[in-house]
């Protein structure tokens, strides 16, 4: 899934494309609904982005915004969404329903007339969600969003984990509270704080909040650095590259050479390392917890 690291990259990426410094903005020429699942409003027409020029490009926790006029076109890449874009499409229009496509928006822009981008989305599953609005809060899950993980300071953070009662992956991957990070980075995160993803939150001492909430911070800085910049295709291998414990289950850990291990429920999994983060006891997982002592 991507989350707020790849979202900034691909947003970066598409500012550059859309609204270049060195250039006129791009012209939007057309959208094209290829998945009928993936359009969630109905109020305003997707004909209605037809010859407006892009304004801006903006991420809001894990979605992107095309702000064209007074409209925005907001996307979310769920688990197995992603961005593909092209210098040059072919004309005519694709047919509903067919391939990974669920999105295509045409454009013209300085260097390329026509040029755009492709919403995907790999699986069977379809939750990739575009909304066409005139309010950024018309979209419920922007609406809902908490701060954004790197606006927080620590004093807010230490206020955020006192007001919540659950397990401390829950709370970090819990948009409503904060905004931006995902099953993966909620990992990696408490991988360097060597939290247990199932830690109470209210047991959380002073000492372990600071570093929770520093290692929260380092990680998605690094992360952001390692995505800033990079062309739309490059930014998943960069993100599994860089990824410690998470999906890497099976392999050594790269801090004590434990093997990392995995509990998977029925839609995910997490992964952790057992001497890093709960005393060398594995966790017990749905799949195998009978054989766990």
């Amino acid at each position: 899934m991507p989350e707020m690291p790849e979202v900034a990259g691909l947003v970066e990426f598409l500012r550059r494309k859309l609204v270049p410094d060195d250039g006129e903005p791009a012209v939007l020429s057309d959208v094209e609904i290829v998945s009928f699942s993936v359009l969630k409003t109905a109020g305003v027409p997707v004909e209605s982005l037809r010859g407006l020029e892009v304004a801006a490009v903006e991420r809001w926790g894990k979605f992107i915004a095309v702000q064209a006029g007074k409209f925005y076109l907001v996307i979310h890449l769920a688990r197995a969404g992603w961005l593909r874009w092209s210098e040059e499409f072919k004309p005519g229009r694709l047919r509903p329903g067919k391939g990974v496509i669920a999105l295509r928006v045409r454009c013209s822009t300085s260097a390329a007339p026509e040029a755009g981008f492709d919403v995907t989305e790999a699986g069977t599953k379809k939750s990739v969600a575009a909304y066409l609005v005139e309010s950024l809060d018309q979209v419920p899950g922007v609406a809902r969003l908490g701060p954004d993980a790197l606006e927080l300071d620590r004093d807010a953070f230490g206020a955020i984990i006192v007001g919540h009662r659950g397990q401390v992956k829950g709370l970090l991957r819990d948009q409503s509270v904060i905004a931006g990070i995902g099953n993966a980075y909620s990992d990696e995160i408490l991988h360097a704080a060597r939290l247990s993803p199932f830690t109470l939150v209210t047991s959380l001492d002073d000492e372990q909040v600071t570093t929770l909430y520093s290692s929260m911070q380092e990680l998605l800085r690094s992360a952001l650095e390692a995505a800033s910049g990079r062309p739309a295709a490059e930014l998943k291998d960069a993100k599994r590259r860089n990824m410690r414990v998470h999906g890497r289950a099976g392999e050594s850990c790269p801090e004590c050479g434990d093997t990392v291990r995995e509990v998977s429920f029925a839609d995910s999994a997490l992964q952790y390392c057992p001497t890093c983060q709960t005393g060398g006891k594995p966790l017990a997982d749905r799949r195998t917890s009978k054989f766990l002592k």
